[in-house]
């Protein structure tokens, strides 16, 4: 039996090592090609390690010619301020229609799932029209608004799940030991949300840090573009012979992922840490 069972945990991880290198393979070669030039990436035999490559294409695109720099301070400005509203937004939200009982609490949880289920495309034109008429086009302020009332409600949802998770009487417990009910959150509650705040941040980041389609409507001045717009305008900026400076493209495609992996980074131990683990003792 124990055979069988390390035949199979192997099979596994064999199975899972594919997977992974499936899965990993398209960013290597995204870092790969970034350092290649155009003569080197159009030729028909792939070149899987780029020895004697260059940073001539980073260099390219970071230029202060390129954008890049404007766009990237346009893109981490919109993602903070949208983030941190938010999270404050949806976490208060959470707690609502988690720890209290009032008319309209069903109403308002199917409100949520309703508005997830409807199509983003199907609102552009009435979001256009409401940041237009606000005179908020192209700027920062009007593209974080709409983000915000877009993230909200599945953030709100996952949040839901994590509070709802928390015994309210860990709550009790504190308010008896003389806590007030606010103290009673901070020092018990809101310690044990932590790692939902943190995934329901990353997955708000995420969202907002590569949107594309939203932003290509709402930010169409050339010097308010984020980053994925400015990603596209390097792919026509750097045509060469009707196509795209793949080199170029690529090098610019590991300037936009690279914020993503280092917040991931700073945040994965809070991601990786149970909620109660430790509160109540056996």
């Amino acid at each position: 039996m124990n055979t069988k069972k390390t035949t199979g945990r192997r099979i596994g991880g064999i199975f899972a090592l594919l997977i992974a290198l499936v899965w990993v393979f398209p960013v290597y070669w995204m870092i790969n090609s970034s350092f290649l030039s155009s003569a080197t990436l159009a030729q028909l035999t792939p070149t899987w390690v780029p020895f004697g490559g260059t940073f001539n294409n980073y260099k390219t695109v970071m230029d202060p010619s390129s954008g890049f720099t404007s766009s990237l301070q346009m893109s981490v400005t919109i993602t903070l301020l949208s983030l941190l509203f938010c999270i404050v937004f949806a976490f208060l939200g959470a707690l609502a229609i988690s720890r209290f009982k009032f008319r309209g609490r069903k109403s308002f949880v199917v409100a949520i799932i309703v508005i997830q289920m409807l199509p983003a495309e199907a609102m552009f034109i009435a979001q256009y029209k409401m940041i237009s008429s606000l005179g908020l086009l192209n700027t920062v302020v009007g593209i974080s608004i709409i983000y915000i009332a877009t993230v909200i409600p599945f953030t709100l949802w996952m949040l839901r799940g994590f509070v709802a998770g928390v015994p309210a009487d860990l709550e009790e417990a504190a308010m008896v030991d003389g806590c007030t009910r606010f103290g009673a959150f901070m020092r018990v509650t809101f310690p044990l949300l932590a790692p939902g705040l943190v995934a329901s941040g990353v997955y708000a980041f995420i969202q907002v840090w590569n949107e594309f389609a939203l932003a290509s409507v709402l930010l169409t001045d050339e010097s308010s573009r984020t980053l994925p717009l400015w990603l596209r305008r390097l792919s026509e900026f750097s045509n060469v012979g009707g196509y795209p400076n793949w080199g170029e493209v690529m090098a610019g495609s590991v300037l936009v992922a690279v914020p993503v992996i280092i917040f991931f980074l700073i945040v994965q131990g809070r991601m990786t840490q149970g909620m109660v683990g430790g509160a109540v003792k056996g």
